[in-house]
């Protein structure tokens, strides 16, 4: 399957280009290409909420979509015009400008990090007949287990989040077209978390490509 639409910065800083330009918890953007139609926020941590990065992304028109949970702090810190800020709880399903979004729950189930009760979110969005799953910070539940998609963008660095086993175990069943890990090799997670992630998912269910894009 071809990904090479799709760019992974750092930790889950994504970029995904086809009809329209969505980024993904944008964060340590170098260059101000102010070429962002969506910026997707899935919680408050700074290193998924950015507002620097948001600044070089947006251009006048820009739509913010972030958890409803975290309304007060986006709409006083993103940058972004209240009138192009939206926020969801996880678990809808919208349409914007064509493009189909479902918001995911995104949440740990024994660590404190990413509680539930949060209500922060993952994104399923559909561009250009593609259904594209970027995770957010997850551990694997009940919740992400009723995921249906061509391309995942998982974290599998540990910690914070599922870890590469966990990962490869959880993508071998929900069985997508394609799979990019994130969120390791950098503030968590090895550099060898993305190879061993790759070589067990090869284990478990060899016909899902994987792309190492860290």
């Amino acid at each position: 399957m071809n990904l090479t639409n799709i760019t992974v910065n750092t930790q889950s800083s994504i970029r995904i280009e086809g009809s329209k330009i969505l980024y993904f918890d944008p964060f340590q953007i170098q260059s101000a290409a102010h070429d962002a139609d969506f910026i997707f926020i899935t919680h408050e941590h700074y290193d998924h909420f950015e507002p620097e990065s948001i600044a070089k992304l947006k251009k006048e028109d820009t739509r913010l979509i972030a958890p409803e949970s975290m309304k007060k702090k986006a709409l006083s810190e993103s940058g972004i015009t209240s009138e192009n800020c939206i926020f969801y709880q996880p678990g809808e399903k919208h349409e914007e400008q064509g493009l189909l979004i479902e918001t995911i729950p995104a949440y740990n189930k024994l660590k404190p990090f990413h509680t539930k009760g949060k209500k922060w979110q993952g994104y399923i969005v559909t561009l250009d007949g593609i259904r594209y799953y970027v995770s957010g910070d997850t551990d694997v539940n009940e919740d992400i287990m009723k995921v249906q998609c061509d391309v995942a963008i998982l974290p599998i660095g540990g910690f914070y989040t599922m870890d590469w086993k966990q990962a490869a175990e959880y993508v071998a069943q929900i069985k997508p077209k394609a799979v990019i890990p994130t969120h390791y090799g950098s503030i968590v997670g090895k550099e060898s978390d993305g190879p061993a992630f790759q070589k067990e998912l090869a284990m478990l269910d060899g016909s899902i490509y994987v792309e190492l894009k860290l």
